[in-house]
């Protein structure tokens, strides 16, 4: 390891700095990402520093002890190919693991060019999410779509434990409620099937979650989603493994742009993927 090369704990104000780097970067972080992301695990951030100086830095955010994520990996263009980012992956994946219960799972969407070094760190891959752009425009609200906030957060918690690795009632809280998002639920005979939010974005809106029971409410969620930003860029993380959500980018007219692919280390968790028509954010799952 680099000796001037220090791996410790981000302050609140780092982390703002690397969403800003993210931005620049082309990644479109939400404008409250920031926010959410600490207030649900301020100890999931590491940050490297060279010199006295915030040259990289990363996300290990743990629910709980059963599941983690790593995800806002990056390091300053000036400080590229040097073996540093190598040294800060390999501290942020040991710290998380410290961080769970074994058998714990560790999810990542990472950049389809680094998928070999990943692959090295003991990551295996699961499928693709692929990002795709759209326009926003208006749209009828089905019968069965209604505003998130109608719903128990009972319920929604366990809605979303069922579709994500583990529970994650405080993120959860925070992302239905952020400034400027709209956040919807699909309820049919009585029962909460599908739910999904849409946030502002440094460009246009995201889309994320968006799980569903089946196809025809995914798609009346996304609708209704979408009408909260007409002629406006909207997008949409698809998980490749569920051709019903690959279905519903087509006839919305979406086109890819990105993709990253998602990898665990250790036990792959098991998941309704044909729910799955939007992963919640490439940062956190």
């Amino acid at each position: 390891m680099d000796p001037e090369l220090t791996i410790r704990g981000m302050t609140r104000s780092e982390l703002d700095t690397l969403v800003d780097w993210a931005a620049a970067e082309g990644w479109n972080p939400g404008v409250n990402d920031a926010e959410i992301f600490w207030d649900t695990d301020p100890d999931g951030f590491i940050a490297a520093e060279r010199d006295g100086e915030l040259i990289g830095g990363g996300s290990i955010v743990a629910y709980g002890g059963r599941c983690g994520f790593m995800g806002f990996f990056i390091v300053r263009p000036d400080c590229r190919s040097r073996g540093l980012g190598r040294q800060l992956w390999h501290a942020r994946r040991d710290r998380l693991i410290a961080r769970l219960d074994a058998p714990a799972v560790i999810g990542m969407d990472g950049v389809f060019a680094m998928q070999d070094f990943y692959a090295r760190g003991g990551f295996v891959l699961s499928h693709r999410d692929l990002r795709f752009e759209g326009v926003g425009s208006q749209g009828a609200r089905d019968e069965r779509v209604i505003d998130l906030s109608e719903v128990p957060f009972a319920d929604l918690a366990r809605y979303d434990a069922a579709h994500f690795p583990a529970p994650r009632e405080t993120f959860i809280r925070a992302w239905i409620t952020q400034p400027g998002c709209r956040a919807l639920g699909a309820l049919q005979d009585g029962r909460l099937r599908g739910y999904g939010v849409i946030r502002s974005c440094r460009q246009g809106f995201k889309i994320g979650p968006l799980f569903a029971a089946d196809a025809e409410i995914a798609e009346a969620l996304f609708v209704s989603l979408a009408d909260h930003a007409p002629g406006v860029p909207i997008f949409l993380d698809a998980p490749e493994n569920n051709p019903d959500a690959m279905a519903l980018a087509e006839r919305q007219g979406l086109r890819e742009v990105f993709g990253c692919a998602r990898m665990y280390y250790g036990p792959a968790p098991r998941l309704p993927d044909r729910e799955i028509f939007g992963v919640t954010t490439f940062e956190l799952g």
